[in-house]
C-alpha cells in the first residue's frame, strides 16, 4: 500500500474587489476576509512618487511621514542656504577682483575681512556651489528611498506572521523514484 504526501497547498480563490485589490477567500470567514485584504504596491509607489509620505500614509505607517519630511526638508533648507551663500560670495569675489577700491564697501561680511585675498573668497564660492549640488543629489536620493520604502511596506503588509507556520516530518512515497522516504513539510496557513 502506498501513501502520498504532498507539500503543495490548494490554490487560493481570488476575486477582484472594488478597490483594485484582491481578497483571499479560501478557508476564511467573512470577518477574516477584510483582515487579509492585500495592499497594492503600485498604488503606494505612485502616491509616494507624487507626494512624499503619501505612500506611507496608504500603508498606515504614519510614524515614517515626519522622517520623510525631515530628510527632504533638511536638504531643501541646506540647498537654499548654500545658493544664498554662493550668490553672496560670487558678488564679493567680483567686487574684490575689479581693482576698484571704492566698491569694497559693498562687500558683505564675512567676505569684507578677506577682501584682500580674493582666492579665499573664490575657494569658498566653489565649496558652497558643490554643497548645493550635493543637496540636490541627496534630495533625489531621499525621495527615491521614500518611494522604495512605500513599495516594500506595501509588499510586506500581507506577509503571514501567524502561528500557523509549522515544519513537520512526514512519511511518504515517491512515485518517480518508486521508494518510501521521509519528507520535510512546511505547512503555510490552515
Amino acid at each position: 500500500m502506498s501513501s502520498y504526501a504532498f507539500a503543495q497547498r490548494e490554490p487560493d480563490i481570488v476575486r477582484p474587489d472594488s478597490s483594485n485589490t484582491f481578497l483571499n477567500v479560501n478557508n476564511t470567514s467573512k470577518k477574516d476576509t477584510a483582515a487579509i485584504k492585500k495592499y497594492n504596491p503600485k498604488i503606494a509607489i505612485v502616491r509616494s512618487a507624487i507626494i512624499p509620505g503619501w505612500g506611507q500614509a496608504t500603508n498606515k505607517k504614519y510614524w515614517k511621514i515626519p522622517l520623510v519630511y525631515g530628510a527632504l526638508g533638511t536638504t531643501t533648507y541646506l540647498f537654499f542656504r548654500n545658493v544664498k551663500q554662493y550668490k553672496d560670495s560670487k558678488q564679493a569675489y567680483i567686487l574684490a577682483t575689479d581693482n576698484d577700491p571704492s566698491n569694497d564697501n559693498q562687500i558683505k561680511q564675512p567676505y569684507y575681512t578677506v577682501r584682500s585675498q580674493p582666492e579665499r573668497i573664490k575657494a569658498f564660492r566653489n565649496a558652497v556651489r558643490q554643497n548645493a549640488d550635493y543637496c540636490v543629489l541627496f534630495f533625489i536620493l531621499f525621495w527615491g528611498i521614500n518611494v522604495a520604502d512605500a513599495a516594500v511596506d506595501a509588499h510586506l503588509k500581507t506577509f503571514d506572521i501567524s502561528d500557523d507556520l509549522s515544519l513537520q516530518l512526514k512519511a511518504g512515497y515517491s512515485p518517480l523514484a518508486g521508494t518510501n522516504g521521509i519528507s520535510l513539510v512546511l505547512q503555510i496557513g490552515k
